[in-house]
């Protein structure tokens, strides 16, 4: 029996997923939580084989707590199971441990031979998706550029970042020049889209 962990922040996602796993007869849903920094606890109270983790969640992203779990409780194997196939997301979550990296609109047949091969010890990538990653390369963002780039999703201006970030307007302004030209951005927003549709922020 498969023991499995979910974590994802929308409930009805969650109870369709538990639902449609419970009729394969070598899985049992052990543990299903809404956020990600509930993720370990439940984790070690339950000691899941495989735990199922959105990127987006309150508290700490699927990201991040697949590396948590990795280093925490390196017997429970992480499968991000995200909407997002983006290529910067697949190599982020590969990096922070995560053995396997499904799509959601991946068939039922294929999440549930994933959950099986990647808790039989094997790594689980969508082929199509590696591909992309590869030819897509890694981030060219420094982490301070990611930062800022995230900071300014909401459309707050360089003297909200700079307040938020603890920078001066002056460093805020630079790391964003410096972002636009990295991903080929005429202007702020169109490199917020550009990071974000490469999975970099």
């Amino acid at each position: 029996m498969i023991r499995l962990l979910l974590a994802d922040d929308q409930e009805l996602i969650r109870s369709a997923l538990a639902a449609l796993l419970a009729l394969e007869e070598d899985f049992e849903v052990v543990a299903s939580v809404g956020r990600g920094d509930e993720v370990a606890a439940a984790a070690k109270a339950t000691q899941p084989d495989v735990a199922l983790l959105d990127i987006e969640m309150p508290g700490i992203d699927g990201l991040a707590v697949a590396g948590v779990l990795s280093q925490e409780l390196p017997e429970c194997r992480s499968v991000i199971l995200t909407t997002f196939g983006r290529p910067g997301y697949l190599r982020r979550a590969m990096e922070s441990g995560a053995r396997g990296f499904v799509v959601k609109d991946s068939p039922p047949e294929q999440l549930a031979d994933a959950i099986r091969r990647v808790a039989a010890g094997e790594r689980v990538v969508d082929p199509l998706l590696a591909a992309t990653t590869l030819a897509t390369g890694s981030s060219p963002l420094t982490a301070r550029e990611r930062d800022v780039l995230v900071a300014a999703r909401a459309g707050t201006s360089a003297a909200e970042i700079a307040e938020k970030l603890f920078l001066s307007e002056g460093t805020v302004r630079n790391y964003l020049s410096a972002a636009m030209s990295k991903v080929g951005a005429r202007n702020r927003a169109e490199a917020v889209i550009r990071a974000d549709e490469y999975g970099w922020l």
